[in-house]
């Protein structure tokens, strides 16, 4: 056995452990981590047939990364509107993921579903990416450092962008500059997967306990508001007392 087959074992771990977390905190219908569990059942998956663990032909692995590919931007921008500032910003959001669907459709259309067409699409997804990655990243780190909360949030964004940062630089190593060293560059791809799925994990794990107060406050909000709803006097400062919850679900 040796270090790629190795890292390829752990990084398949550290892949699956997102999705155990996120099943298990019941995180898999809020909001748009349906479209995060997705990516990582998608690249879950993909790691167990290249690594000969789920016994395929080559067509289908080939398909599979295909998918996986065209897949990837879409999925991810849908899973960062859950960072969005705004709902106006989120309708900027909407509009970015149907143009790079768009985008996507067009190229397979005109070079078919080939390797091709994934060198052409992957490198303006990835920097769309990236791009949202960074914003929210320094967005949340701004918010945790001064307010002292959404903790979980920064750290979800930093695994992004650490992670879409380095297949960035695998995508020209391998895809542009086809490199001749394949099995140094899945090396490091099967590394960064590894940190950047522990990293995620972290960042679920302390937003689901932010996730949870929210949910709370949102059903003592709801409580009350059935016990004042006729005196609308008295429903005025509850208002005011919930500001800080309306405020905190766009940090």
């Amino acid at each position: 056995m040796n270090w790629n087959s190795v890292m390829g074992l752990i990084s398949s771990i550290a892949l699956f452990l997102p999705i155990f977390f996120i099943l298990a905190f019941r995180l898999g219908g809020y909001r748009t981590f349906p479209a995060l569990l997705c990516y990582y059942v998608i690249v879950f998956v993909y790691n167990l047939l290249t690594q000969g663990y789920i016994n395929a032909g080559t067509d289908i692995i080939h398909n599979w990364n295909i998918s996986n590919n065209l897949l990837d931007a879409p999925l991810m921008l849908t899973f960062l509107t859950y960072f969005s500032t705004s709902p106006a910003f989120s309708k900027k959001m909407r509009i970015t993921i149907c143009s790079v669907i768009g985008f996507e459709i067009a190229v397979v259309l005109l070079k078919g579903y080939t390797t091709d067409a994934i060198t052409i699409i992957l490198g303006p997804a990835l920097l769309t990416v990236v791009f949202f990655c960074a914003y929210f990243f320094i967005h949340q780190t701004k918010i945790t450092i001064t307010h002292h909360k959404a903790m979980g949030k920064a750290i979800i964004a930093a695994s992004l962008l650490f992670a879409y940062g380095c297949y960035t630089i695998i995508y020209l190593m391998y895809y542009v500059f086809k490199t001749p060293y394949v099995a140094d560059t899945f090396l490091v791809y099967f590394l960064v997967a590894t940190f950047s799925s522990l990293l995620m994990c972290a960042g679920i794990i302390i937003e689901r306990k932010r996730v949870q107060k929210l949910n709370e406050l949102l059903q003592t909000r709801k409580e009350l508001s059935e016990l004042y709803k006729e005196d609308t006097k008295k429903a005025a400062p509850l208002r005011t007392a919930m500001l800080d919850f309306d405020k905190d679900q766009w940090s």
